[in-house]
């Protein structure tokens, strides 16, 4: 990764060379991608990468595989200091053979899900951190030719924990079937706008794109007061 943001800082020195009249948009790109660096290569990132110092007991909870290491050090990186955390988790476009799929999948992330939950709420950062488990969308609601399921955007289901939301809640139901939405729907664009009220952000802000553009952060989101404790 360090090496990556280096080649795209030096990329975008060489462009400023022959497109000297965005120049201060490309210094604002730099400074993102140094404080990226900075960021990667700070000791207390380097501390939180190295998995081997957690204890034995905290990572056979979180399961030694890629499921339990990404979450176990997403809680790392938070307890770094870090701001923002994403990670990602298998493959789960499963058009063919659903039911192997997810046996592959699932286990592994039911039990480092629940302990990074668990974790976080014993070392008291579960308050201050919010957890979210979303995907693009949804799956049809029946089974296909080939043991699948494919894209279905009308109902599908995200996962919030701490960082200011209930806990123990339900919000919103599809049918008997999950083809349509039923009771309290959530949009992508409330729940967006959920999230950055928890974090502290005006979500209707404008940012300035090229040409002079104002563009909201959320286009037409609303805050959910029913997700919030």
């Amino acid at each position: 990764p360090v090496r990556a943001v280096a080649h795209i800082l030096v990329d975008h020195r060489r462009s400023k060379m022959t497109h000297p009249e965005k120049s201060d948009s490309l210094d604002a790109v730099d400074t993102f991608y140094k404080q990226a660096y900075d960021m990667v290569s700070s000791k207390a990132s380097q501390e939180a990468f190295d998995l081997n110092k957690e204890d034995a007991k905290v990572r056979d909870a979180y399961g030694r595989n890629q499921a339990g290491a990404r979450m176990l050090l997403s809680r790392r990186l938070v307890e770094a200091g870090a701001r923002f955390v994403t990670m990602t988790y298998g493959g789960w476009d499963m058009h063919d053979r659903i039911q192997t799929g997810i046996d592959r999948n699932l286990p592994s992330f039911d039990q480092a899900f629940s302990t990074l939950i668990s974790d976080l709420s014993d070392r008291g950062l579960l308050k201050s951190t919010l957890v979210c488990v979303c995907s693009e969308f949804g799956r049809t609601p029946k089974i296909n030719a080939t043991a699948g399921r494919d894209h279905w955007p009308k109902v599908f289901s995200v996962v919030m924990a701490g960082g200011g939301v209930k806990g123990g809640h339900i919000y919103g139901s599809s049918d008997a079937i999950a083809s349509e939405p039923e009771d309290n729907p959530l949009s992508v664009m409330d729940w967006a706008t959920t999230i950055y009220h928890c974090l502290g952000i005006v979500s209707d802000k404008e940012l300035m794109a090229p040409g002079d553009r104002p563009i909201e952060i959320v286009n037409g989101g609303k805050v959910i007061k029913d997700l919030l404790a």
